[in-house]
């Protein structure tokens, strides 16, 4: 199944000269998102994690029925305020100033290992913060994964750990 076809590409969101692609149209699709969680644990298996974790918001939806599928728990990262209880914080550089992501202080023992799944990897920005706050809570971070990349961003070149798409898109 080409997934690609199940892609909405959305021009001038959410600002002008953004080409958007959109996983509405593949998530509303059951046919097509069954397909993609299954290509997704073939490529996260080999990774052999503990535990897969979110990043907020699409990597909920991308992480959770994955580690559902793989038997495997699952941890959300969020933006500052939006988890309950004690947590750790990480904050990060954007291109115009600065965010944080945590997660619960309690989510990740010592040494577990972990993949983070998120929707999309453009410049890597997101998914390096996501990686930094594991490592700060002592995670064993086995690998990313994502459903799309834009490889004309060269996101993948900021981290240093292993990086599965399913699609690339070169524009």
């Amino acid at each position: 199944m080409d997934l690609k076809q199940h892609i909405r590409e959305v021009p001038d969101f959410p600002k002008p000269g953004i080409l958007f692609y959109d996983i509405s149209t593949l998530l509303a699709n059951a046919g097509a998102w069954r397909e993609t969680v299954r290509q997704l644990a073939a490529v996260v298996a080999p990774m052999q994690p503990d535990r897969l974790i979110g990043v907020e918001s699409r990597g909920f939806l991308t992480a959770a029925p994955l580690a559902h599928e793989m038997g495997l728990g699952f941890s959300m990262l969020r933006k500052k305020g939006k988890l309950p209880g004690p947590t750790i914080r990480y904050e990060y550089a954007l291109e115009y100033g600065t965010d944080t992501i945590e997660i619960q202080a309690d989510a990740i023992k010592p040494g577990e290992k972990v993949v983070v799944l998120d929707d999309l990897l453009a410049t890597g920005g997101t998914l390096k913060a996501s990686v930094d706050l594991l490592r700060k809570v002592e995670a064993n971070v086995r690998g990313a994964a994502c459903i799309i990349e834009l490889t004309f961003l060269n996101g993948r070149d900021t981290l240093d750990i292993p990086v599965k798409s399913l699609l690339a898109y070169d524009r």
